[in-house]
């Protein structure tokens, strides 16, 4: 079924738009994998369309594979359809795809174990994409430091103990993209690890503070006992101290290592300020104003911001993580960093699947879309709002010098 010495072309966008490489053969297509992705997967299925003659890359998609193996047929359908009307509606319908299976073996057991555990799996994953006129040309197995081909049954060029990985770095693929400009690839460990709660003792003392500030906070924000307009009150708390808190973080600058600084960021803010502002943005409005901060100078802090208050989402209170991820991967994406968009997006999705907002800008972020429409919309919609502010405070001044004149014993002119 497959050709070891055929030659498949990524896109250009895999590059940054200015380099062509041409893969030949299931080392270099392993060596790619993590530049195509933007981060070394892990634990992971990974498909990616082809198209085109000698096989241009197109949409990929990543998911983790699913613990339970009752699930793989429904999951290798949904995947499989996914990539179709993914990459249908970006590019053209794909003429066929890449499968890998990414996954390290436990302590003790074998690489080639895992193998074969997931032999079943890959077939699935082939048969769906099969039944869709989308042939899986080579499904590759990734694990313990070495590859094997589910496509290939020749051991002269597949041998049974399958082929070590090459070294990182010293590849065509790595060589052109330092050309390109391209960033070494990260890990996958190492973006999820910027997104995970707190451990104690500080998620104890959170999740305090969360219950406290939540008896405060949510019968304000549902108007409960409250004149009409409380919850917009909560609104213009929530945004004021978010603006703060960037500006805090803005000043204190950055590091170049990316855990010491999600260390100082967390000491940045006090237990009180993150549950306020975990809290507040649960509000739809407050979430969408607060998304606006996706662009210039203000990215960077509310990224910061976001990621932080992600990881102040601890015990209880883990399933408010979802405005804030999402947030981040909004900010992430506007911002040219798709990895670490994705990976917000889908830790967003496993903890609400139906969460529309975060659907919404995962589909629009792996079909290729640019955020820039996006990004318009929200520049409108800020505009719009602060005229309408400004009219707001022009009546109030007109009816405040009204009564004014109406106050007795005051002379009046004309």
């Amino acid at each position: 079924m497959t050709n070891h010495s055929d030659g498949i072309s990524p896109d250009h966008a895999s590059l940054g738009g200015r380099t062509t490489v041409s893969l030949r053969g299931s080392a270099e297509l392993v060596d790619a994998l993590p530049y195509v992705l933007g981060f070394q997967p892990e634990n992971s299925i990974v498909l990616v369309a082809l198209h085109g003659q000698p096989g241009r890359f197109g949409g990929r998609l990543r998911v983790r594979i699913p613990t339970d193996v009752h699930e793989w047929s429904a999951v290798s359908d949904h995947l499989a359809a996914s990539l179709q009307r993914g990459s249908t509606a970006r590019d053209t319908k794909p003429d066929g795809a890449l499968l890998f299976l990414c996954r390290d073996p436990a302590e003790g057991a074998s690489a080639e174990a895992m193998m074969e555990r997931l032999r079943p799996l890959a077939q699935r994953l082939r048969t769906a994409c099969g039944s869709r006129q989308m042939p899986v040309y080579e499904a590759l197995c990734v694990s313990g430091g070495r590859y094997w081909s589910y496509s290939c049954a020749d051991p002269a060029c597949c041998p049974p103990e399958g082929r070590p990985v090459g070294t990182a770095g010293t590849s065509v693929m790595a060589a052109a993209a330092a050309y390109a400009g391209m960033r070494a690839p990260r890990s996958l460990t190492e973006l999820e690890d910027r997104l995970k709660p707190l451990g104690a003792p500080e998620a104890v003392e959170q999740e305090r503070v969360l219950d406290g500030v939540a008896a405060e906070l949510t019968p304000r924000m549902l108007g409960f006992g409250q004149c009409d307009g409380a919850g917009e009150v909560v609104r213009r708390e929530t945004l004021a101290l978010s603006k703060r808190l960037m500006e805090r973080l803005r000043t204190a600058g950055c590091t170049a290592v990316p855990a010491e600084q999600d260390d100082r960021d967390d000491a940045l803010l006090s237990c009180d300020e993150a549950a306020r502002l975990i809290l507040g943005i649960q509000d739809r409005g407050t979430r969408d104003q607060a998304a606006e901060w996706m662009e210039g100078r203000d990215a960077l802090p509310a990224l910061r911001l976001w990621r932080a208050l992600v990881r102040r989402c601890v015990g209880a209170y883990a399933e408010h993580a979802v405005a804030p991820l999402t947030l981040a991967g909004w900010v992430a994406w506007s911002s040219g960093d798709e990895p670490a968009a994705r990976v917000a997006f889908c830790q967003a999705l496993e903890v609400e699947p139906d969460y529309v907002f975060a659907l919404l800008l995962h589909r629009a972020c792996n079909e290729g879309l640019d955020p820039e429409p996006l990004r318009r919309c929200m520049r409108q919609e800020r505009a719009a709002r602060r005229r309408q502010n400004r009219k707001k405070r022009g009546k109030r001044c007109s009816a405040s010098t009204n009564a004014s004149d109406r106050r007795p014993g005051r002379s009046r002119m004309g």
